[in-house]
């Protein structure tokens, strides 16, 4: 007896499963499309299932777009330019990306921030000045905060020391 890794799945079992995945949490169509390839379905199917999730409102890219934007910005303290990064490696388009953006409210971003590199400066035990304010500069630059934010928010607050 023989047996296949990948069940073999009818555009209806495939859409109720697909269904159930995006009703856990928001996805972007690259996202399902990927776990359509995984369960084995053929392209034709895949666009069949798409268009019917996009018409059930399982799935919608400007949803996912503000809801991932707020949820990195408010859980992983990502600044903008790693938010936009990470939702065009999904491919979500510009209109949305520029639409998640503005989910981020402008006082709570400059807050976190703020909070963010003096809980890191806490953390650098380097006594020399010129390696804190590189080692804080890196450290906010990978999380996406826009550079010439950074670089106020080093001179600030290394010169405070």
């Amino acid at each position: 007896m023989t047996t296949s890794k990948t069940k073999g799945y009818t555009i209806l079992e495939a859409t109720k499963k697909i269904e159930s995945y995006c009703a856990y949490q928001d996805r972007c169509h690259k996202e399902v499309v990927s776990k359509l390839k995984e369960m084995g379905m053929i392209p034709i199917a895949i666009d069949t299932i798409i268009g019917q999730l996009i018409e059930d409102r399982f799935l919608n890219e400007e949803r996912f777009a503000k809801s991932f934007a707020r949820g990195k910005f408010n859980i992983k303290k990502w600044g903008k330019n790693r938010i936009v990064r990470e939702l065009k490696q999904r491919n979500i388009s510009k209109y949305n990306i520029t639409t998640a953006l503005k989910e981020i409210d402008p006082t709570a971003y400059m807050k976190a921030l703020d909070e963010l590199a003096q809980k890191r400066l806490l953390q650098i035990t380097d006594t020399d000045i010129q390696k804190r304010r590189k080692k804080l500069a890196d450290y906010l630059l990978y999380r996406g905060w826009e550079s010439h934010l950074v670089y106020e928010k080093v001179q600030e607050l290394v010169n405070k020391i």
